[in-house]
């Protein structure tokens, strides 16, 4: 299993480092493999968070505890954590 695992690393590096497998066209210089064909289907889109909640509007961390930090979210909510955001809890649910 060891030989293979190592067989597989050496074959994927050297697919990988190897010029042959390159595509070039004829419009393409010598030193890229990128023209303007590469990024003719790639359109900008927004991958931003689709719920406005997912947005933190402010942080607050407490000058004397550095591991207390209090978190505002955009749509609306205050959390705080007192371990360095590993755990949080809301503080105006009640």
């Amino acid at each position: 299993m060891n030989n293979l695992l190592k067989a597989l690393l050496s074959a994927s590096l050297l697919i990988s480092s190897c010029d042959v497998l390159a595509f070039k066209s004829d419009d393409s210089d010598d030193k890229t493999h990128f023209n303007s064909k590469t990024f003719k289907a790639m359109e900008l889109r927004n991958i931003g968070p689709a719920y406005m909640s997912g947005r933190i509007s402010d942080i607050a961390i407490d000058q004397k505890n550095p591991s207390t930090w209090y978190t505002a979210v955009a749509s609306g909510g205050v959390w705080k954590t007192i371990n360095a955001g590993t755990t949080w809890t809301p503080i105006f649910d009640k």
